[in-house]
């Protein structure tokens, strides 16, 4: 890492800027003073430094960047203010866990990232962080690894359900490109590896439900609710419930609509509680709730009626889809809250924890079914002051330094069998596969698809001759070739023809088609072309057989779209008019396939924070935090060709080179507005790469360096609405008129992102900048933007911030990234830089004792202070370098609050009185030791004292004090247990007061 560096994270090695004991003493490790400048400090940088204040403010941090915890007691809602959609919540009651306290888990969708299906945790239902994921890749496939033109976005994972029975975790989510729906199972969910089982079909929305007797069904189902009953080890459904609820059952309700989707269960005294989200017509999206006695509804009833009794229960601001989550209260009772989303872009879809009252076995939601946006709640769970202190530091977005030292996780070392490579001839690739493709031979080698009669004809497209196609009964009936032996699966073929018509009695136009005949029955059409009459046109497309299609019996034939015969024989000049064909080819590409390799899986020993996900799976050949320490580097394994597509959409709409990269790394956005800034090493770059800091979904914004003919230059690229299926991607990816600047022989530049949701609401507008030296910095043009929900739905999350690097000449390139800072400030607010948080943090650490702390605790305490120190004492350019290291201390220093060892006792009671004696008062002072070792006692009284060198466990001592006066007022006796407890030496303080007494 360079000496300019901003830096916070924790370091395997870090000098030591703290007081320690001297090995062997007892004493108390105090942090030494840490000097804070005195003068002001001005950068020259994007705001104006304030200059630091006389004495520091009391440590108060703020709440992590995704917590809407307020600090009193309150929260605002929606939750997190980042994208967590489809979300399931389960709760772990205090007597199943070893923490003696409930543990909520939460998980959610994320579609086409890895790792995926995040696991989330809280002790509040407000604070949550990332503690594990359910898988690293979803799968190995090409379309969830940007391989062969194919991509997942929009796909992947889906609506997952997390439950707990029995001891175990399971998760239940449906992908919809990569095989179905799957069911996950481990014993550790905070970090257990995860057993994965195929369900072998789909399940829309699959909510898991252990009935009471642990029977396990999924529910499932868009505009229906269904259900399956599994086997007993989860592998295998065994009994089927179509239709469960139907809309129609509900004639008249108004809060039934469009979705009717992600079902989620509960059993609640005694009823089965089916939670649902709706569109009604002309109205917003919002909760309808059903109930019964009944699990599987008509299916359990003698007569087959419907029992499912429903409710809209929320129609507020559009929070709708989610779970019923359970609080537990005092004297044994529970509470069910909502955990429900609603959709925020370009942020995402957000979650809010809704309380609920209930009556007559329904809940209102809210404040009388009112959820105001930003409105705030009491929070459901009391922690302690400490507690709460830290869990509202959380975030599921993070700084990072890239120091290579995040927990190792189960999910890590996910082993995957790589599939053989296809077993193709390559002798019969690339070279010409039809006999007498020019007919220049005449009809050798060609047969007839259906009947026709074919003869040579001399009016050739190229060459000397053609093939006259006359006599056609039927639109199938034409020129034909049996290529069997020939085609192969794994392959892509190009295949074309010329084709003419000049029957003066048939239509101006024609569309005519290439076919494939497998055996006798099937056929696909590969390719085709609207002719026009009395000259040639050319046919071309490409094709690849699917695997389970047998190529046993091939041909492949020139036709007319299919109509009956009939209607064929009907209007012979329309569908049966004699052709010509010229020019026919069929040719297999040479392999260009790209097949998983075992190293693009492996790790590859770099540990990512798990607040960073990769845009579809990664190829660990290509990144490492391993190559440069303290650096992220991101190496192009290979070059983008445009020739990707959006497979979730019907007209496979092209991809954008951002799109097609690979190995893009990125987080969560957060809401209303964000700064994120990094550094990068660009001498590693070759000719055409691509890399930088973007703010992206399939509309984007991002600023980059492009190295062009050996000249580096940083600008910024907007991509909006109307997105166009086909595509110039080196077009839309030019950078915009007036953001650039020549970098000349900088190695080095550091970037700037400011990402504002709020200005105005339900749009992203980001500001760019850029620095040679992370002080000084110049915007690159003006904001860009908006940036909006994609109506195809194409990505379908919120917008992310990625940092990426893309070759389009070369691959072999590197660049390397020093840091990712994040901060809620933007330099448009016009705000002073702002150290006071970190002084406050600072100041607070240097109170602190080490032997108060778990020894690991209180090393990574320490290195987070020198780096906060580092920083506080440089010059710095943004409030993200003040930020960045104030969070991480913050962090940690709530977190040494839950932490502090408790002060020492010792089970040791004083109990005092007075007597009389020949009219004169006498303090008695009884000592009972019940700890479990010999205490020795120091007794202190106004009027004496006393040594007792060892009492006994279990013993009792006393002692008398003659005042040597008449009356004595109220007053304290002190006394001072010692004892060795498991080597330690222990002291504590004892106090007892004096009740005044009178002998007169």
């Amino acid at each position: 890492m360079s000496p300019s560096s901003t830096s916070f994270g924790p370091r395997s090695a870090q000098p030591d800027v703290l007081d320690r004991p001297p090995a062997g003493r007892s004493g108390r490790g105090r942090l030494r003073h840490l000097a804070l400048a005195s003068a002001a400090i001005v950068a020259a940088g994007l705001l104006l430094a304030a200059p630091p204040a006389q004495a520091a403010d009391p440590w108060q941090p703020d709440s992590g960047y995704t917590s809407t915890d307020k600090g009193d007691g309150t929260y605002s809602v929606p939750l997190l203010n980042a994208d967590v959609p489809d979300v399931s919540v389960e709760r772990v009651p205090a007597a199943e866990n070893d923490e003696g306290r409930d543990i909520y888990y939460m998980i959610s969708t994320t579609m086409h990232l890895s790792p995926g299906a995040p696991i989330m945790k809280s002790y509040d239902l407000v604070n949550w962080e990332i503690v594990n994921y359910v898988f690293d890749r979803a799968d190995i496939s090409d379309s969830f690894s940007l391989r062969n033109g194919q991509t997942s976005y929009g796909q992947g994972q889906w609506a997952s359900s997390i439950r707990y029975h029995d001891g175990k975790w399971y998760v239940a989510f449906n992908t919809n490109n990569l095989g179905g729906s799957y069911l996950y199972v481990t014993d550790d969910i905070d970090d257990g590896s995860w057993e994965r089982i195929a369900l072998g079909r789909a399940f829309h929305d699959p909510s898991l439900f252990f009935d009471v007797d642990g029977t396990a069904y999924i529910f499932y189902g868009s505009g229906s609710t269904s259900a399956v009953k599994l086997s007993s080890d989860m592998r295998t459904v065994v009994a089927e419930y179509p239709q469960i609820l139907r809309t129609s059952d509900y004639p008249g309700s108004s809060f039934i609509g469009g979705l009717f989707e992600g079902a989620q269960v509960q059993y609640i005294d005694g009823k089965y509680y089916i939670v649902i989200i709706t569109w009604p017509s002309g109205q917003g999206r919002q909760v309808a709730l059903f109930r019964s006695d009944h699990l599987l509804g008509r299916y359990e009833t003698s007569n087959g009626s419907n029992p499912y009794e429903a409710k809209g229960v929320l129609n507020s601001n559009g929070f709708a889809q989610g779970s019923l989550v359970p609080i537990a209260r005092e004297g044994g009772g529970t509470d069910w809250w909502g955990m429900f989303f609603r959709d925020t872009f370009p942020i995402g879809r957000i979650p809010a924890l809704i309380p609920a009252t209930w009556s007559n076995g329904w809940p209102t939601f809210g404040n009388n079914g009112s959820v105001p946006l930003n409105g705030t709640f009491a929070k459901p769970i009391d922690l302690s002051p400490a507690e709460e202190l830290y869990e509202r530091q959380k975030s599921i977005v993070v700084s990072d330094d890239f120091d290579n030292d995040a927990p190792q996780r189960a999910y890590m070392d996910e082993d995957w069998t790589i599939p053989a490579a296809p077993d193709v001839d390559q002798s019969l690739l690339g070279v010409e596969l039809l006999t007498n493709p020019g007919f220049e031979g005449g009809a050798q080698g060609w047969i007839v698809n259906d009947t026709a009669t074919l003869a040579a004809s001399t009016d050739a497209a190229t060459g000397a001759g053609s093939l006259q196609v006359t006599g056609r009964t039927t639109t199938g009936s034409g020129a034909a070739q049996d290529v069997s032996g020939k085609v192969q699966h794994n392959v892509t073929y190009d295949v074309s023809a010329k084709v003419k018509y000049e029957n003066p009695n048939s239509p101006a136009t024609k569309q005519f088609l290439i076919t494939a005949r497998y055996g006798s029955s099937t056929f696909t059409n590969l390719a085709s072309v609207t002719a026009t009459r009395g000259q040639w046109a050319t046919i071309s497309g490409s094709f690849t057989v699917p695997a389970s299609q047998p190529l046993s019996s091939m041909r492949i034939f020139i036709e007319t779209p299919w109509t009956s015969n009939a209607n064929a024989l009907a209007a012979p000049d329309t569908h049966l008019m004699d052709l010509k064909v010229d020019d026919v080819s069929l040719k297999g590409r040479p392999l260009t396939t790209e097949l998983p390799h075992p190293d693009e899986i492996a790790p590859n020993g770099s540990r990512l924070a798990m607040q960073w996900e990769w845009n579809h799976a990664p190829d660990n050949r290509y990144w490492s935090l391993t190559d440069r320490d303290g650096w992220l580097r991101l190496t192009t394994g290979k070059v983008v060709t445009g020739n990707f597509r959006h497979d979730k959409l019907s007209n496979k709409d092209e991809v954008t080179y951002l799109e097609e990269a690979r190995n893009t790394l990125s987080q969560r956005t957060f809401g209303p507005r964000q700064s994120a800034e990094t550094k990068l090493d660009i001498s590693g770059m070759k000719n055409g790469d691509v890399a930088g800091l973007a703010a992206y979904n399939r509309g984007f914004s991002y600023v980059a360096v492009k190295r062009v003919n050996g000249v580096n230059t940083v600008g910024v690229v907007h991509r909006g609405q109307p997105f166009a299926a086909t595509i110039d991607q080196a077009a839309i990816e030019t950078f915009v008129a007036g953001t650039t600047a020549n970098l000349g022989a900088a190695t080095e530049v550091h970037l700037k992102a400011d990402l504002d949701f709020a200005n105005p609401a339900g749009q992203l507008w980001t500001t760019f900048f850029y620095s040679l030296d992370g002080v000084t910095w110049q915007q690159l043009g003006n904001r860009v933007g908006p940036q909006t929900l994609d109506g195809s739905l194409s990505h379908f999350m919120g917008h992310r911030v990625g940092l990426f690097n893309y070759a389009t000449q070369q691959a072999g390139g590197h660049v390397d990234f020093d840091h990712y800072l994040l901060s809620d400030t933007l330099t448009a607010q016009g705000l002073p830089l702002d150290k006071s948080d970190l002084d406050a943090a600072i100041a607070y650490a240097a109170t602190l004792q080490e032997v108060d702390y778990p020894e690991n605790e209180w090393v990574e305490l320490e290195e987070l202070l020198a780096e906060a120190a580092g920083a506080r004492a440089r010059t710095a350019g943004t409030q993200n370098q003040i930020d960045a290291p104030e969070r991480a201390l913050s962090l940690q220093l709530a977190r040494l609050g839950v932490l502090k060892a408790p002060e020492p006792t010792l089970e040791v009671s004083i109990t005092t009185g007075a007597r009389c004696v020949s009219g004169k008062a006498v303090l008695t002072v009884q000592t009972a030791n019940g700890a479990g070792v010999p205490v020795s006692l120091v007794v202190t009284t106004p009027y004496g004292g006393k040594s007792i060198a060892a009492l006994a466990p279990g013993k009792t001592t006393s002692s008398a004090f003659t005042t040597r006066q008449v009356a004595i007022p109220a007053g304290v006796v002190t006394v001072e247990a010692s004892a060795t407890v498991d080597g330690d030496a222990v002291t504590v303080p004892l106090e007892s007061p004096i009740a005044a007494r009178s002998c007169g």
